[in-house]
């Protein structure tokens, strides 16, 4: 999905320091992350934070797979 198709993901300076957020919310896609490493589902976040929708944490987790996806490592040699 291109990043342009991710409708729920929003970046506001003004909120959490300009962090990409689900829209509407104060919940970074790096607390979404955060939340799947230590075994959260789908399911137990909607449950957790009823005002949370299914898709825009199917969409955080979109925008962090395409930040990662491009990202380039460089290695740099110190004479």
């Amino acid at each position: 999905m291109p990043l342009k198709h991710l409708t729920r993901i929003t970046f506001d300076p003004t909120v959490m320091g300009g962090k990409p957020c689900i829209k509407g919310r104060r919940i970074s896609v790096d607390m979404i992350l955060e939340w799947f490493a230590s075994g959260a589902t789908i399911a137990g976040l909607v449950e957790q934070f009823p005002h949370l929708a299914e898709e825009g944490i199917r969409q955080a987790l979109w925008y962090a797979a395409e930040v990662v996806k491009n990202e380039k490592v460089v290695e740099i040699k110190v004479a």
